[in-house]
């Protein structure tokens, strides 16, 4: 049986369950909501970027150094266009990230053109509705 919060652990002999001293050092939800917020908008805004470039990019495939077995052009388009989103809705705030999450868009969408079977037309392609055509 898995271990999860409703079942008892499967520890082998001679290990316990945490010590009082243990479980006081362990952060709660309230914890972790007041760590959140202390966060700047920007550190998540970029962070949500970057997770979805690196996924996009998985998605993509060897044309944005992915690995050919987790390719999924399918769930790649979902992910551009998501990150083409909230580059668009965030563009203001970004600052000096701009720039680079922007290339790292444009790369990505023009990654997804190439590896594509039939690519999409100029402003067809995922994201392009938020960013305008993309050209090499």
């Amino acid at each position: 049986m898995s271990e999860n919060a409703y079942s008892p652990s499967d520890s082998p002999a001679g290990e316990s369950d945490p010590t009082p001293d243990q479980t006081a050092n362990t952060p709660t939800d309230a914890d972790n909501v007041r760590e959140l917020a202390t966060i700047p908008a920007i550190e998540v805004i970029t962070r949500a970027a970057l997770m979805l470039m690196s996924a996009a990019a998985e998605k993509v495939g060897p044309e944005a150094g992915g690995d050919e077995q987790y390719q999924d052009m399918s769930e790649a388009r979902a992910l551009i266009n998501a990150l083409a989103g909230l580059v668009k809705a965030a563009q203001a705030d970004l600052g000096l990230h701009r720039k680079p999450i922007t290339d790292g868009l444009k790369a990505l969408q023009l990654a997804f053109r190439e590896a594509s079977s039939y690519p999409d037309e100029p402003g067809e392609g995922p994201g392009e509705k938020f960013t305008g055509p993309v050209r090499a």
